[in-house]
């Protein structure tokens, strides 16, 4: 992986995210786009607006990136989240790693994980 900035749809997609503007971010995804967030698969356009709509507008969550890595062409974007999101057993500050797969200018999958530390042996 290597370390790169954040441009394109990419970039596109989290000004969308911090501006809380549906048709905006529903302009970064693929018509058949899946999302995965939290485990649970969000697929084509009517899933993902409904998602958008709720837990990213709804719950004006923004997201203050912190890296960006490009991994075979996929980037890979670590960013702190703010919102009104429930916030049951996460620590204070929220770091989501979130991987983009683009193709023809299109998000066409996002996976948004809480990734946790690596145990040493």
């Amino acid at each position: 992986m290597q370390p790169t900035r954040l441009t394109g749809v990419v970039a596109a997609h989290v000004a969308a995210v911090n501006a809380l503007d549906t048709d905006a971010i529903m302009s970064t995804f693929a018509d058949d786009a899946y999302v995965n967030d939290a485990r649970r698969e969000f697929v084509g356009a009517a899933a993902i607006r409904r998602w958008v709509e709720r837990e990213m507008v709804g719950d004006h969550v923004t997201i203050d990136v912190r890296e960006v890595l490009d991994h075979h062409g996929d980037t890979i974007v670590r960013g702190a989240y703010d919102g009104t999101f429930d916030r049951t057993n996460l620590p204070k500050e929220v770091v989501l790693t979130n991987y983009f797969s683009v193709r023809d200018d299109k998000i066409i999958s996002l996976v948004v994980v809480f990734n946790q530390p690596a145990q040493s042996r």
